[in-house]
């Protein structure tokens, strides 16, 4: 160590890298010291007990493993979740064949042996059964990603710590560190604060979601409520986690103000509609305007909500797209909430009948054909009335009631208009075609005709 010093003046020498070099060679020196005891015959005994066992536990995975498998295939009728846990431990046969070999050995070693002469198969032992738990333990992660990270974190942490390295290897990464004004940042820190950050997301989502579904199978609470409800414990859940997290760092919070300013300044120039879109979902689900299952339409959009987000709603149309309306628009612009205080609406169609038809026939007829209709209400029957004498026909409107506009609406118009076509054509009632009368010049036409005469010469267009 005095060689790497000696070339660099005391002021020019770090304390931080000087204690770094020192731990490395420390390190160095162990590990040299701990292959050469690695030669010895007792320890090479054990290694090759060792590797024997892990070639055994493999002929057991290639002869066992395909016949598991097929006995796992007839497993029609158990859970999804205890086929998953069978084919989790298929895919791990050969270390838990490994791990219970290995076990074996080190209790017959110390039956027969001294305690010694086994210790090196009590580590490997011990590490393959630490490695195994974290494996299965791991599975619970669902993100393949966060997945793989945790697992090589834990598998490092463990061998470290049954090695009992733990202490040197805190020293090394603690010794590498910069310092920003008073603040010290080291490795140890960003380690700590990765761990103890990921552990506390990880409890406040199973808090958050388990709460969530309470709160979702509460019916007395309206479907805004519940959403604002869980937006506001996310926030406080993971707002909380990351706050104990940096306090059991022993970071300090007070740089954060320069943070939070600089957001503001950001906010300022560059993220106006972000904001103006969060606090726009907040007033929606304060005033309750509209809620998950409402049937609004917006533009040239309709279809009923399927969610509301912080900074967006998602409407799911009839024809099976999803639109994110971002939720200034709801609030700046005119929304038709079809179901806002009641399920119940209410559809207008138009008809024309000829000047040679009963209107008191016709409308008995076509509020009886309305009725016949699938989803047409009863206890709110149709009305027909007559709204104009047209130039060709009586102009009628029947208007009738649906509650479930999430059907579709030009649906059931259709089958009202098909059952007034069904209806119409049974009772002799015509559907006028647009006429044109075309004199001709001295043609002495018959004054007082009524309707549509043969005698006139008449175009139809």
């Amino acid at each position: 160590m005095s060689e790497h010093t000696s070339t660099l003046p005391e002021d020019l020498a770090p304390e931080a890298v000087v204690e770094f070099l020192d731990l490395s060679q420390m390190l160095l020196m162990q590990s040299e010291a701990f292959v050469q005891t690695l030669w010895r015959p007792w320890n090479a005994y054990q290694i090759a007990i060792a590797v024997g066992m892990f070639v055994l536990a493999h002929l057991l995975r290639a002869i066992l493993g395909p016949r598991i498998r097929a006995w796992m295939g007839t497993r029609e009728g158990w859970p999804k979740w205890r086929l998953r846990l069978l084919a989790i431990v298929h895919q791990r046969l050969r270390s838990i064949f490994f791990v219970a070999l290995i076990w074996v050995a080190v209790l017959i070693m110390r039956e027969m042996t001294w305690p010694s002469r086994s210790y090196l198969l009590g580590i490997i032992a011990t590490l393959a059964t630490a490695w195994l738990f974290v494996v299965f333990l791991t599975r619970l992660i669902r993100s393949r990603f966060l997945r793989m990270v945790v697992r090589y974190g834990a598998w490092v942490y463990v061998t470290l710590y049954i090695l009992g390295l733990t202490a040197d290897a805190a020293r090394i990464l603690d010794s590498a560190a910069i310092e920003l004004g008073d603040m010290r940042l080291s490795l140890l820190i960003v380690v700590q604060a990765f761990a103890i950050l990921g552990a506390l997301i990880a409890v406040a989502r199973f808090a958050t979601r388990t709460t969530t579904q309470r709160i979702q199978a509460n019916e007395e609470i309206s479907p805004s409520m519940r959403v604002l409800i869980v937006k506001m414990l996310q926030i406080a859940f993971y707002g909380l986690a990351f706050y104990l997290g940096v306090k059991a760092v022993g970071l300090d919070l007070t740089g954060l103000a320069v943070l939070s300013g600089a957001i503001g300044v950001g906010l300022g120039f560059g993220l106006q509609k972000v904001v103006s879109n969060l606090v726009s979902g907040v007033i929606i689900l304060l005033d309750k305007s509209i809620k998950p299952g409402d049937v609004i339409s917006l533009g040239e959009t309709f279809g009923w909500i399927n969610s509301l987000g912080a900074r967006y709603v998602s409407i799911t149309t009839r024809d099976g797209k999803e639109y994110l309306i971002p939720n200034e628009d709801l609030i700046t612009n005119q929304v038709v909430n079809w179901s806002h205080s009641n399920e119940f609406v209410r559809l207008d169609i138009f008809f024309g009948t000829s000047y040679g038809c009963d209107p008191h026939e016709v409308r008995k007829i076509a509020i009886e054909a309305s009725m016949g209709v699938n989803r047409v209400l009863q206890f709110r029957p149709p009305v027909c009335h007559i709204v104009g004498f047209g130039d060709s026909s009586v102009d009628y409107i029947l208007r009738f009631w649906i509650s479930d506009p999430t059907g579709g609406l030009t649906n059931i118009r259709g089958n009202v208009y098909l059952a007034l076509w069904d209806a119409f054509k049974e009772n002799g009632i015509s559907f006028p075609f647009p006429q044109r009368e075309v004199r001709l010049l001295n043609d002495d036409a018959p004054q007082g005709l009524e309707g549509h005469s043969n005698d006139k010469t008449l175009m139809s267009e």
